[in-house]
């Protein structure tokens, strides 16, 4: 799997996997629960996982809908 998206926007995390899965393409978000321990403050960001063979379109996506992938 690879690294898609990393934030602490809980909103942003919400349409990009709303996005993602209205594409059929399968994702795994990491780090919910260390974002709960940190009182829930936002400091430490979540990640979204796709697998290698989803990156690319997955990558279109969060582009065509303005999603800042920070690369």
């Amino acid at each position: 799997m690879k690294e898609l998206l990393r934030t602490n926007d809980p909103t942003v995390i919400a349409f990009a996997t709303a996005l993602l899965k209205g594409e059929g393409i399968d994702w795994f978000e990491l780090d919910v629960n260390m974002s709960i321990l940190d009182g829930s403050l936002g400091i430490l960001p979540r990640r979204i996982m796709v697998r290698d063979k989803d990156l690319f379109m997955a990558r279109v996506v969060m582009r065509d809908n303005e999603i800042d992938l920070g690369q």
